[in-house]
């Protein structure tokens, strides 16, 4: 999708809120993400629903999950929702599917052994495409089983056919280990990966082309996306100073020199010479998260009018 060149898409945090979405879509970008936990420790919101509202509060840009835990949910439901979404939206959606696991009390909540959700999340992925090629379908799995079922995705006002994408929205892998490349190598639309360096991430590139390969798969049209922890100030300290505060507290086992390897920080300029070794080792379409929490809007406007203007990609390069 995005091989010819190198797109900027926003995280709406800390929740998805109409006149942030309002200022975002003004900026040079082509995607806003969110994603969320059913049972998360703090007061925040659920994937589908912040999705729901990021779709009403759009007009122009994508719309993805980043991520959706696939295996907390029941795949028929969510095929429902995902394509009613896709519908009304006029096919702006990509869905981010992850296998989740830091919180174990919600899959013993919803009745999913933590040890599935790998094999549920693989199943899942095959029951959504199976039900988003429209007419009457079956499928007799593991963990799921139908007949002759089909699902009618809505017609916005006025219009004659659904305005889902054929096939429904593209599914793009997160995580970092190497059964999640092989998901995204065998099942998936596109990867994206978080907390992961410039080598890391271009290992996770041959890796998964390699394994696409082995079982027989044209990556044509793959989008190579990168969700990417980071911010971006005119006072480079300030912004080192977020991530070191933002993700320190979440991820305390790194240390600020790995912090700064997998979620850069400073200014528009910093940022940019680290985001072209992203670049060079193969991302395509950076999800600008700040690591911040506050001002999160400054990041977004900095990345999408002072970095990305910066990066090349490696052929135009010289």
């Amino acid at each position: 999708m995005t091989a010819d060149r190198i797109i900027f898409g926003a995280a709406a945090l800390p929740e998805p809120d109409r006149e942030w979405l309002a200022a975002a879509e003004r900026l040079p970008i082509e995607s806003v993400w969110q994603g969320g936990h059913i049972l998360p420790p703090s007061a925040t919101g659920e994937a589908i629903t912040r999705l729901a509202l990021m779709t009403a509060w759009t007009e122009r840009v994508r719309v993805g999950t980043a991520v959706l835990l696939l295996p907390l949910y029941h795949p028929v439901i969510v095929a429902k929702q995902l394509a009613d979404l896709d519908a009304r939206s006029g096919g702006r959606l990509s869905v981010g599917v992850g296998v989740g696991g830091e919180f174990a009390h919600e899959f013993e909540a919803v009745g999913v052994p933590l040890a599935e959700r790998g094999a549920r999340t693989n199943e899942a992925m095959e029951v959504l495409r199976t039900l988003w090629q429209g007419g009457p379908v079956s499928h007799h799995g593991r963990f799921f089983d139908f007949d002759d079922i089909e699902l009618r995705p809505v017609r916005p006002p006025g219009a004659e056919v659904s305005t889902m994408q054929p096939g429904g929205p593209p599914l793009l892998v997160s995580g970092r280990k190497a059964p999640a490349m092989r998901r995204a190598a065998r099942l998936g639309d596109g990867w994206m990966p978080y907390l992961m360096s410039p080598e890391a991430y271009a290992r996770s590139v041959s890796t998964i082309r390699d394994e696409a390969q082995e079982v027989g798969r044209d990556l044509a049209g793959f989008e190579w996306a990168m969700y990417l922890y980071t911010s971006i100030r005119r006072d480079g300290d300030r912004a080192r100073n977020d991530v070191a505060t933002f993700l320190g507290g979440a991820y305390g086992d790194k240390s600020a020199a790995m912090l700064e390897h997998i979620a850069p920080a400073g200014t528009p300029q910093e940022v940019a010479e680290r985001l072209q070794q992203f670049v060079d080792a193969g991302v395509r379409h950076f999800i600008i998260s700040p690591a911040t929490p506050a001002d999160t809007l400054e990041v977004i406007t900095l990345a999408a009018e002072e970095v990305l203007p910066r990066l090349v990609l490696p052929d135009a390069a010289g």
